[in-house]
């Protein structure tokens, strides 16, 4: 396997930095915090819970609680796993063989890409950056092989924080419809949108070869749980799915299901807060990147917590990455965790998150830095 670079960053620098800049969730609660939101008939099972195995598709309350967050779905068109990036893993390896082709939107999550890699051809399509991220419908078109099998997409967008057009998602469904496609729509940063205009439906909602993918992670902000899913009509590919885990976490943890069970129960208070915070940070992000127009170009995401910014200063933007997280111990994920093997491109930009409290901090030190040395 490919190394897992965006993983090995954070290996080397996610609890060592000072000031953790570029986190892609959102502020984390207690388990004191949920189960202060629960009802007391759920925070007493949660206190009588048996730390036994659970079901491998997921406990039946939990799979519908998750249910109940999209238009269509019933509890058997969902599979939980070990958070998302299990549910990447086995989608990929139950879906691709090395007869198959792929297309992957770049930028993209590193394993949307890398996974299929490890398995059959792929093409990437980038998004545009002179034109709001924007999804060329005509590049995907002219990509599509006689045995393609997936597409792969991602909005909103990680790392540039982009959503596509409705009309261009519909487009993009009847394209897939015509080819019989499968359409694997990471999902994990919506509800987390700018503005709800923008949120797009989730593609197993709308189309029989949609897979969904979402977590209690990024909008929910508990990444702790580890809780991920999928959901799919195909419940045939949903067994298969289901069978591949069993080499992998088997089952979830009991507590974590519980637990999400009952943010599940209380999504409404937890996305408003949630998307207090973030909006209120993005504001704060634009009022900063205002004050070095001759060092950055930065563009408000349509959604999510991390945005795609370009360094314009003097040097390399990697260089300059590194200078920051040596001399002031603010940490943004450079441009070379980026780089993708299926396009041609140079990226000058870092990706910066802002789903955290206290985004003032880092801020403060960022600006004493550039002012020191730039």
């Amino acid at each position: 396997m490919r190394d897992f670079s965006l993983e090995t960053f954070f290996s080397r620098w996610e609890f060592d930095a000072r000031y953790h800049m570029t986190a892609s969730d959102i502020q984390s609660m207690s388990v004191s915090d949920v189960l202060a939101l629960a009802s007391d008939e759920d925070r007493q099972h949660f206190q009588d819970l048996q730390l036994s195995y659970t079901e491998t598709y997921g406990a039946p309350l939990l799979r519908q609680e998750i249910a109940n967050t999209y238009d269509t779905a019933e509890p058997e068109d969902i599979l939980c796993f070990a958070g998302a990036e299990e549910g990447v893993y086995v989608a990929m390896k139950v879906l691709l063989s090395k007869d198959d082709h792929a297309i992957v939107v770049v930028p993209n999550y590193q394993a949307a890409e890398t996974l299929p890699l490890e398995i059959c051809d792929v093409t990437g399509v980038p998004l545009d950056p002179d034109n709001n991220w924007a999804l060329d419908l005509d590049q995907i078109r002219a990509a599509i092989r006689p045995n393609t099998k997936l597409i792969s997409i991602n909005f909103p967008n990680n790392p540039t924080g982009a959503i596509l057009e409705r009309s261009c998602f519909d487009a993009l469904i009847d394209i897939c419809r015509a080819h019989d496609i499968y359409l694997f729509s990471d999902e994990v940063y919506r509800l987390i949108e700018r503005d709800p205009v923008l949120r797009l439906p989730q593609a197993a909602d709308v189309y029989e070869k949609g897979i969904s993918l979402n977590v209690m992670s990024k909008a929910y902000g508990l990444p702790g749980l580890r809780i991920g899913w999928i959901m799919c009509q195909d419940r045939d590919l949903l067994q298969k799915m289901e069978r591949y885990k069993h080499y992998l976490s088997i089952c979830n943890s009991a507590p974590s299901e519980w637990l999400a069970v009952i943010a599940l129960r209380a999504r409404e208070t937890i996305l408003k807060k949630n998307r207090t915070l973030v909006n209120d940070n993005a504001a704060k992000l634009t009022a900063f990147f205002a004050e070095f127009p001759e060092l950055f170009d930065w563009q408000q995401p349509d959604g999510g917590c991390v945005g795609f910014p370009a360094y314009i200063g003097p040097g390399s933007t990697d260089d300059f990455c590194e200078d920051l997280i040596s001399k002031s111990g603010v940490l943004l994920l450079p441009p070379q965790i980026y780089q993708s093997e299926l396009l041609p491109i140079s990226w000058n930009r870092f990706r910066i998150g802002f789903g955290r409290k206290d985004i003032e901090s880092g801020l403060a030190a960022f600006r004493g830095f550039l002012r020191a040395n730039r």
